[in-house]
């Protein structure tokens, strides 16, 4: 039982009525009260607007055509909530002297390390530190708040014996028993 699209597509995205969406050729522009995304749409998907609702189908009958086709709805899906509401990503600290602080455009970290970690904040994204060991991160780009999340984290993820290091606020991090004598 072959079906000619994914399971995904099928499922159109509604816009919100602050949200406007531009479709040019291959590039969707999806604007809204917290900014402005644009995607590029690969060529062997077809995209329509009908009314208040986008549509996506595959052009071809190949896996590829049908896989991208759930993967673009998806990635369309993430711009129209990302302009309604920016995505935000927690991270939490473990370890003596380890430390946030966001200075203008710049996180400084002190991670142990015998010099201190300076991560330049990128354009469309905002961080902050409300204490010393969290970090929140924001951004209507899910790809781009994800990709920032796990640089930072990065730099000293969690070890498995004491658990230090930097984390995600939802990590859950198995323990290890240290060697016995």
């Amino acid at each position: 039982m072959e079906s000619n699209m994914s399971r995904i597509a099928k499922y159109p995205v509604s816009i919100p009525d602050k949200v406007e969406v531009n479709i040019t050729g291959n590039t969707i522009k999806v604007k809204g009260k917290h900014g402005e995304l644009q995607h590029e749409v690969h060529p062997l998907v077809s995209v329509t607007r009908e009314d208040q609702l986008v549509k996506f189908s595959a052009r071809s009958n190949s896996k590829m055509a049908k896989a991208l086709s759930g993967t673009t709805r998806v990635l369309i899906q993430n711009l129209v909530d990302g302009v309604m509401e920016p995505y935000v990503r927690k991270l939490t600290i473990v370890g003596v002297g380890y430390r946030a602080a966001v200075q203008g455009k710049v996180l400084n970290l002190t991670l142990g390390f015998s010099h201190p970690v300076n991560f330049a904040i990128p354009e469309g994204i905002t961080i902050e530190t409300p204490i010393q060991t969290e970090i929140i991160i924001k951004g209507i780009d899910k790809q781009q708040v994800g990709q920032v999340a796990a640089d930072i984290r990065a730099y000293r993820p969690p070890e498995p014996y004491k658990g230090k290091g930097v984390r995600y606020a939802d990590e859950h991090i198995i323990r290890k028993e240290a060697k016995k004598a």
